[in-house]
């Protein structure tokens, strides 16, 4: 398999042992460049070995490929994702194979485990390949990996992995200006320990002549001057706010700061104890759902959503709060107006612009094949319904299917979810043409690589110039048409014209880096890195101090729903790091749980969902049991439970947040010694 001109162009130091970040466009042959790197690896390096992280399962299966046509099966070369089930030990896979592909999640738990068969060293490879490596910064799995081997370089720790950095969009990390925009390219760079970041200089037309750039075109409707069904919604939640006495609230209903509102609102009411207070901004924020629904899809979609969250509150809750049976009542009220208005209401503007954008392109005799992007799940979803019975579309042969990322239902939003293998068996569909039309979020965003796409839709989005860049390299056929559809001075059209002109600013900063004098450039590198180590440093011992700043024992669990106390921090312990179980026997007393056991798609190697636990008392979902090597255990959610601690009630983002130790859970203990937890 030759490689291009400006393949080779870019590729030159990577194969005189440097680390380079390869910046090309999508669909220019990024991977394949990386394959040749990693053949031309393993025949020159003694002792080579190789690992490829990417940031998504499905790109696993795709890697594979490109990489195996490389290598033409003279090394061993193997995959690892999290949806495989039970398998060997991440260590044991590693040192039986010469080429590695994984998500970066499984190389990260594998070096932090302890288990000998599953742990492994980052100088164990000598090639370590980042695809999509723009997401190498703050705290993400990547730079987490990168972080290590940062220490080890400033330890200098020898060998270390070479490293080969692989984007079609570095970002500009938010900034606005070009001194902002070329401090994250070289922050970027430092991350990933680069000597250069390499795109093609003197081979620049020839790849122009293989990147196909789809067509870009404005679709933009009007606003409906009259909204009865959105008027109606914002008068029931003027009738809430009226209720909650807090003049100071803004009632910018239907848009994404307002949600933001009514977060903030629920927690700080949790944390006070106001009970009435957190209902009324939870049922808030479920009304601010249904209005951003409608503007999205219909006026339908947006009540239904709205009917089964009342409908599961009226299934679930054991105890009503005075707050709750107002809100349940206000919706009784209304509901059969607003079903009126929602079907006689006039079609979203937005949907009659993509209709039209449909039946042009698919009444073309070429086999059109398209994604759309969309920002939710449940605005996926409610896309997929509307296409399959919108009337104007069934005279053309639309085959369409939704493409989100794995969820999982022990979720309030049940049928929202997508196991893995769901996403690779659409995949599959799409890429072999049995489905020609995928409703996609930001999951289909980076990597896909169907050859036959000639149609992106970006729908009423609102993202940065990453995302735009992305999903426009989706469309991979010559001809490729990508369109753009919000509304006439909408938030979403300024965002989009900005994400070009910050698209430009990131060209301008990669070009003045790669620029620079390099004993310039390799100062400053060096500086970024001290610093970086420095400051995660500082973090990892405020984020220690923060969970010894309470005795374990000091601290009540209060359910968040009833505020009953149901526990203490002493009683949890973690599993495998990350779920956190209730190992008091007594605790069984405050849930229930649910007959049917909890659906994951997925085998995992310790253990099996058991069911959907919620409070015995109010009947707030808490999380899920599981059965852990026979043991049957509660998983709480950390979203479920409010922290009594000595100096207040404080509500935790993550269980790593909480301000005292949760110990490992100890299986040799718990079997001998813990009775009261049911072994089967």
């Amino acid at each position: 398999m030759e490689l291009r001109p400006y393949q080779w162009e870019v590729i030159m130091p990577a194969l005189e042992g440097k680390n380079i970040i390869v910046w090309l466009p999508t669909g220019s042959g990024k991977t394949r460049a990386a394959a040749y790197v990693a053949k031309r690896h393993l025949e020159t390096v003694d002792g080579a070995k190789v690992v490829v992280l990417v940031n998504r399962v499905h790109l696993v299966s795709q890697h594979c490929e490109e990489f195996s046509r490389m290598l033409e099966r003279r090394w061993t070369i193997t995959t690892l994702s999290g949806n495989m089930g039970p398998r060997a030990g991440f260590g044991h896979v590693a040192r039986r194979h010469d080429l590695l592909i994984c998500t970066a999640e499984l190389l990260q738990k594998a070096l932090a485990s302890p288990e000998e068969e599953e742990h492994v060293e980052l100088n164990a490879f000598s090639l370590l390949v980042v695809d999509e490596c723009h997401h190498t910064h703050k705290d993400t799995v990547y730079n987490i990996i990168l972080s290590r081997y940062l220490e080890l370089k400033l330890q200098r720790t020898r060998p270390l992995p070479q490293v080969l950095g692989l984007t079609a969009s570095p970002g500009t990390g938010g900034a606005s200006t070009l001194e902002g925009a070329i401090d994250h390219v070289l922050q970027l760079c430092a991350n990933l320990d680069t000597w250069r970041i390499m795109s093609p200089q003197d081979h620049r037309l020839q790849l122009q002549e293989h990147s196909h750039q789809p067509c870009k075109q404005y679709d933009l409707c009007y606003r409906h001057t009259q909204d009865p069904f959105g008027d109606m919604l914002k008068k029931l939640m003027d009738q809430i706010h009226d209720h909650l006495e807090m003049p100071e609230l803004r009632r910018d209903f239907g848009t994404q700061t307002y949600e933001q509102q009514v977060v903030e609102l629920s927690q700080d009411a949790a944390e006070a104890g106001l009970l009435d207070r957190r209902v009324y901004a939870l049922h808030l924020r479920r009304y601010n759902d249904a209005l951003l629904i409608h503007d999205t899809v219909r006026a339908v979609d947006a009540l239904d959503t709205l009917r089964d969250f009342y409908n599961r509150e009226r299934a679930t809750k054991t105890q009503i709060l005075h707050a709750e049976r107002w809100l349940l009542a206000l919706f009784d009220d209304h509901e059969n107006e607003l079903t009126r208005l929602a079907t006689s209401s006039p079609e979203n503007p937005k949907l009659e612009v993509l209709e039209a954008i449909l039946l042009k392109q698919f009444r073309s005799p070429d086999s059109p094949r398209g994604i759309i992007f969309t920002r939710t799940r449940q605005s996926a979803h409610s896309l997929l319904l509307w296409l399959q019975q919108q009337p104007g579309l069934q005279t053309v042969d639309i085959r369409p299917q939704v493409l989100i990322g794995a969820g999982n239902n022990s979720q309030k939003t049940q049928l929202i979810q997508m196991t893995q293998r769901d996403q690779q068996e659409v995949i599959q569909k799409f890429r072999n043409g049995t489905l020609n039309l995928l409703v996609a979020t930001s999951v289909a965003e980076e990597g896909l690589d169907i050859p036959q796409c000639n149609v992106v839709v970006r729908y009423g989005l609102l993202t940065n110039e990453i995302s735009m860049v992305q999903a426009r390299g989706r469309a991979r056929a010559s001809q490729s048409m990508y369109s753009f559809v919000a509304a006439q001075g909408s938030r979403e059209l300024r965002r989009e014209l900005t994400n070009e002109a910050l698209e430009t600013l990131m060209e301008r900063a990669v070009a003045a880096v790669q620029a620079m004098d390099q004993a310039e450039y390799q100062a400053k590198i060096r500086d970024l890195q001290r610093a970086a180590l420095v400051k995660r440093a500082v973090q990892a011992a405020q984020r220690e101090s923060q969970q010894r700043k309470f005795l374990a024992e000091q601290v009540q669990l209060l359910c968040i729903n009833c505020m009953v106390s149901v526990g203490y921090g002493s009683d949890l312990r973690k599993v495998e790091g990350t779920h956190h179980v209730n190992v008091n026997p007594n605790f069984s007393i405050y849930y229930n749980i649910s007959k049917q056991p909890v659906v994951i798609d997925r085998d995992f190697k310790d253990w099996r969902p058991g069911g959907a636990i919620s409070c015995r008392n109010c009947g707030e979902a808490w999380g899920l049991q599981i059965i852990y090597k026979s043991v049957k255990l509660p998983v709480l959610k950390v979203g479920s439970m409010l922290l009594e601690t000595p100096q207040g009630r404080v509500r935790a983002k993550k269980w790593s947040r909480v301000p005292f130790t949760v110990p490992d859970f100890d299986y040799v203990q718990c079997a001998e010694g813990l009775a009261g937890l049911s072994l089967d």
